[in-house]
């Protein structure tokens, strides 16, 4: 049964506000704070909704083996979620970084994105230790959306530190950053246009990159606090790698 939009867009609204806020925090507990208040409130949503654990699951078993179901579920949360993240543009970041280069700010804000990516992957094995656990599978789909919205969050404020934000405006932009994420590159890098249309070869791209992503979350749900160790360690590594990977292109960009 297709999810009612109005369900799906204030999952996709909480999501990235929770994305932003994980990703502008400070403090460490504040990042805690913030993932468990979101995925407890995706849990909540889901359970209200009447779809309950069983459902979730068979998302999730449907997103661990790349079956369309699972990733169209998924595809169609982020892509209601990216044009909400908020999103600093230049001047902010220079209020923000003041006397900063463009470098020294891609740094800052790699370094945010990858502490707020390792803070979902290590709430998601936190809970696993719990006496009563709400649904896994609502927590490792919960931290898919968080640590994508972080990520896209990351890539539209690197074009912008660096000068080169994607054309368009409001949605059309945010489309550009969410192909940026599916290839892992710059958005002027991205071959055959940023259409989202389905079926087109960047579509089947972001279902793809999802399937895995949400493979990566499941780590987390390992024995005791193991879960919460791998987590927080692969998202560190896997946001660290995607921020570099776009600041190379951004750079090359500016230098040809």
């Amino acid at each position: 049964m297709a999810e009612p939009e109005t369900e799906r867009d204030e999952l996709a609204a909480q999501a990235a506000q929770a994305a932003a806020d994980v990703t502008e925090a400070e403090h460490a507990q504040d990042r805690r704070r913030i993932v468990a208040a979101f995925a407890r409130a995706a849990a909540s949503s889901a359970r209200a909704a009447g779809r309950g654990t069983r459902a979730a699951q068979r998302r999730i078993a449907a997103l661990r083996h790349g079956a369309g179901s699972g990733t169209g579920w998924l595809t169609g949360q982020v892509t209601a979620m990216a044009p909400r993240l908020r999103v600093r543009d230049q001047a902010a970041l220079r209020r923000q970084f003041p006397g900063r280069s463009a470098d020294e700010i891609a740094d800052a804000l790699i370094s945010g994105a990858t502490r707020a990516s390792a803070a979902a992957g290590g709430a998601v094995g936190a809970w696993a230790v719990l006496p009563v656990v709400p649904a896994f599978p609502a927590e490792v789909a919960a931290e898919t959306l968080i640590v994508v919205g972080i990520e896209i969050k990351l890539i539209a404020e690197l074009h912008e530190a660096y000068g080169s934000p994607a054309p368009g405006r409001g949605p059309e932009r945010m489309g550009a950053y969410l192909a940026a994420w599916a290839h892992r590159r710059g958005v002027y890098m991205i071959p055959g246009g940023l259409a989202l249309a389905a079926g087109s070869p960047l579509s089947r791209q972001l279902r793809r990159r999802l399937a895995a992503r949400a493979g990566r979350s499941a780590i987390a749900l390992g024995p005791l606090l193991t879960g919460a160790a791998a987590g927080a360690y692969f998202n560190s590594r896997e946001t660290r790698h995607l921020g570099r990977a776009v600041r190379r292109d951004l750079r090359r960009g500016m230098l040809s």
